[in-house]
């Protein structure tokens, strides 16, 4: 099994680099539990015990979650795929019969109207002068953090009103539409822009993205916010979409996601949406001013 993971991590991995690092990680835990073994003794049955015992490992973070566990099965289901549809090392793939462990609906976490308010102002007030065009803009499009702070000049299209994002989690080009106040913020911003930099908001240090863990932190407490992350900001942008009528079509092409299992976590949010849709279809079909409610017999038989 150690020689499968070796060949995997030399020839696979280095194709995969947006997720080498996790990947390789979570191959060398898998290594250490059952790299000694040959590939014939990797059962379903000892895959299934050490996802039990992933499962219950605590990590620096706390318990390691079940969308984790369900990640390290997932490399090492590829490991075995390939080796057994390109390498021939083995005829099937054990992984395949064991069972993903049922992950959590996903967090939904999204700011108040109040909080909002609060966060913004905090943020006009930082130290950090990026902070608060940053904010908004993540609000505005739901993108990513490393998403925004990466941005550079080349991806404005100022004419179109759009940011082009040629790198993102999913390898796939993504366009994001710079609308309202953030448009005119960016468009402010590239006024008095940086030529000595690429990124929108540059780093006065060196050539790369400025950083803002330290002035999100300390503006997250000025604004005296409790249990938000800095990707919670993405989380609102869609909530805000769901409850003002987006679909959950709309919300995935917004957050790019390639499918719909990602953006059902905010279907609730959509609900008034959905009541309003229906009524006036049914307004339509029995328009109320046209048709009375007609006599009722109840069941004493009486009208």
């Amino acid at each position: 099994m150690s020689d499968l993971i070796a060949r995997y991590v030399e020839e696979v991995l280095p194709l995969k680099p947006k997720s080498y690092k996790d990947q390789k990680q979570q191959l060398e835990v898998w290594n250490k539990e059952i790299g000694h073994l040959s590939l014939q003794e990797v059962t379903p049955s000892v895959i299934t015990a050490f996802r039990n015992k992933l499962s219950i490992g605590k990590t620096s973070r706390g318990i390691r979650s079940k969308a984790t566990v369900n990640r390290y099965l997932a490399v090492l289901s590829h490991t075995f795929t390939i080796a057994m549809k390109e390498w021939e090392w083995v005829s099937e793939n054990p992984v395949m019969k064991v069972s993903r462990l049922k992950e959590s609906r996903g967090r939904v976490r999204f700011l108040s109207d109040a909080e909002r308010e609060a966060l913004l102002s905090a943020c006009k007030e930082s130290d950090n002068k990026y902070l608060y065009s940053i904010v908004v803009l993540a609000l505005s499009t739901g993108a990513r953090k490393n998403e925004v702070l990466n941005l550079k000049w080349e991806n404005v299209d100022f004419n179109r009103q759009v940011i082009t994002l040629h790198e993102t989690k999913n390898g796939e080009r993504r366009l994001l539409p710079l609308q309202g106040y953030a448009y005119q913020l960016i468009l402010a911003l590239s006024k008095s822009r940086v030529f000595t930099s690429e990124y929108l908001f540059p780093s006065d240090r060196t050539n790369k993205p400025v950083d803002v863990k330290k002035s999100w932190e300390t503006s997250i407490k000025r604004a005296g916010i409790e249990d938000f992350r800095f990707h919670d900001l993405r989380h609102s942008t869609a909530s805000y979409l769901a409850m003002d009528g987006a679909s959950m079509t709309d919300i995935a092409e917004v957050l790019g996601h390639k499918t719909l299992q990602m953006v059902k976590r905010y279907a609730h949010l959509s609900e008034a949406h959905t009541s309003k849709v229906v009524a006036s279809m049914n307004e339509k079909m029995f328009p109320s001013k046209t048709n009375k409610i007609p006599n009722v017999v109840s069941f004493d038989g009486k009208k």
